[in-house]
């Protein structure tokens, strides 16, 4: 009966094939250290002709003698031609990249936005503080009526504000009313003509 290729042990470099790990698995069980040399010399041999891509400048198999201790799961015992890889420098420990850890939970704004308001609320009352504010609040709701229009309303917006900026920032919706927005964009229009149908 054939073997599956499901039924055997999964391959640690599948590009090479199955026969070159045949090889290397054979390889492993010579008992004489020399004559396992010699048949690791063969099998770089057979992989120098079979994948000449590997070859480095100059005939160089540095690239070659590392699938193969790779391929031997690092238990390869012979006098290799030149320093190959080990299994701590295979498997680099990644730096961790930092990343701001801060949730932002109003993302519909945006960072900048949430940048600005603490920016002004940090600002000495003059008009123009009132101005930027009143600009961006009508920012923020132009974006939630674009992301979310059924909780788009000038409430929110204060409430938001009011969160963001710490309590330093307080409107009052009965002395403020925001621009009124309405979503065009082409994606809702294709849904309202759905819903016709």
């Amino acid at each position: 009966m054939i073997p599956y290729n499901v039924s055997e042990k999964k391959l640690a470099l599948p590009e090479y094939g199955r026969n070159i790990q045949r090889m290397i698995d054979h390889c492993l069980t010579i008992e004489d250290r020399d004559e396992r040399t010699k048949c690791a010399h063969s099998i770089a041999d057979v992989m120098a002709t079979l994948f000449p891509s590997i070859i480095g400048e100059g005939g160089n198999r540095r690239k070659i003698w590392d699938h193969i201790f790779i391929m031997s799961d690092f238990k390869l015992d012979i006098d290799f031609p030149c320093e190959v890889v080990t299994p701590e420098k295979l498997v680099k420990k990644t730096e961790k990249i930092p990343y701001n850890s801060q949730i932002y939970r109003y993302r519909q704004y945006g960072k900048n936005i949430q940048s600005m308001i603490k920016t002004v609320a940090d600002m000495e009352n003059v008009v123009e503080k009132d101005q930027l504010i009143f600009l961006l609040a009508n920012q923020m709701k132009k974006l939630l009526v674009f992301n979310n229009p059924e909780s788009a309303n000038d409430t929110r917006v204060f409430a938001d504000i009011a969160e963001i900026s710490e309590g330093k920032i307080r409107i009052d919706p009965k002395s403020y009313r925001l621009n009124d927005y309405i979503d065009n964009s082409p994606t809702n229009a294709k849904n309202k003509k759905k819903k016709n149908k």
